[in-house]
This record gives C-alpha cells, structure tokens and sequence, in this order.
C-alpha cells in the first residue's frame, strides 16, 4: 500500500510513474563524450557543438528491467580539474557509474586508474561499475587498443564496453547493462532481506542506495554478451 501511495503521489505531481529509481554518475576526463553520451540515451541527440560542461547536470530516463520500470537520474559530471571538488559530493547516493575515456586519446585512458580511485573514495562500496571507451566512429584516430582497455576492465572487476555517441553504437546498451546489474544487486539484496512473513525490505517506487552486504560483483565484459 505505501508504495502504491508514493507512485499515486509521484504520478499526481507530474513525474513518472515507476518501481525503482536509480542514481549513475558519469564520469572521466573533460572532453570525451560523457554530454553526449547522456544526450544519446536520454533524448536520442547528438551534439558536435556540445560545450564543456560547468558543475554538475542530470537527466532521466524510463526503461523497463525484467518487469519492472525503472527511472534512471544519470549525473554528468564537469572532468575539469577546478570542479573536482564539487562533483566528488555526487557521488552520494549513487548505485552505478560509467567511466568513461576517448579511444582516440591515451591520456583520457591513462587518468582512468586516477578516476576510478576517487569513485571508490567517496562512493558507496557496492556501486556498479562499467568502464567505457568512446568515440569510436573515430576509427583512424584509435590510440587505446580494445585488449589493452578489456583487460584493465577485468582485472578491477569492472564491466567493459566501447561506444560511440555520434553514431549510437552501444549506447544504449551500455546505459541498460548497467541498469539491469543494478536492479540484479537490489533485487539479490531484498531476497535475503525478506522475512519469514514475506515482507520484503525494498519496496516499490523507491530510490535505491546499495549499501552495506556482500559487494556487486560486475566482472562480466559487455562485448561478450
């Protein structure tokens, strides 16, 4: 019944109606497509004159998961080192993260190591985590070789994927992997939370904050799906 009174009042103030609303932040260097990789799965756009972005922006996105309809609030957040400070308090609440580099530059790949430990500081232990190369329309201008990024991804534990913004490729597959291992964190989660009356410990129509419990394990590569 609560949970049916908080879609009721969700629906009544003009948001979607949904069962489980899920924080992910994007994060990485300035400059490799994480704007544009926001635009793609939420608004299905691409801009080649998106501009840096300043502090911290979010959009939403509904999807549907094993059943169940899933809102997703994707941050993207600023890569220029001035901002770092501000962004680091978005990591709160978060249940996943894409990070992201540029396969056309090395350096974008390089400060992944650096990205990622500062996710792990401020984030909760539980996050999933996927590892993206993007850009990849850019063919001719590779720099980061697929193996050598795959094999970072697996020995952190991390899901891999490359992906392009301007041509959609993997896009929304990246965005729905890591939505589903979320919903399979929670879900594994609120099954051993249920007590002998049934009642579970995660209700509809909530914001999830994965913590505390055994951590996500996320070392599936997206690219042998």
């Amino acid at each position: 019944m609560a949970a049916r009174a908080r879609r009721a009042a969700a629906w009544e103030q003009g948001g979607d109606e949904y069962d489980y609303l899920f924080k992910v932040v994007l994060i990485g260097d300035s400059g490799v497509g994480k704007s544009n990789l926001l635009s793609r799965f939420t608004k299905n756009t691409f801009s080649l004159d998106s501009k840096s972005t300043i502090g911290v922006e979010f959009a939403t996105r509904t999807t549907q998961v094993e059943g169940k309809t899933i809102k997703a609030q994707i941050w993207d957040t600023a890569g220029q080192e001035r901002y770092r400070a501000i962004t680091s308090a978005y990591y709160r609440g978060a249940v996943g993260a894409l990070l992201v580099y540029d396969v056309t530059k090395a350096a974008t790949f390089d400060n992944v190591k650096r990205w990622l430990k500062e996710l792990r500081d401020h984030a909760d232990s539980n996050i999933v985590i996927m590892l993206i190369g993007n850009k990849t329309d850019l063919r001719h201008l590779r720099s980061v070789a697929t193996d050598k990024a795959a094999g970072f991804a697996e020995w952190e534990a991390l899901s891999f994927i490359e992906t392009s913004a301007l041509d959609a490729t993997n896009v929304d597959k990246a965005f729905q992997t890591v939505l589903a291992e979320i919903y399979r964190v929670v879900s594994k989660k609120a099954l051993s939370s249920t007590d002998d009356s049934g009642a579970g410990a995660v209700g509809e129509g909530q914001s999830i904050l994965v913590s505390g419990g055994e951590p996500a394990s996320v070392s599936s590569r997206c690219c042998s799906f």
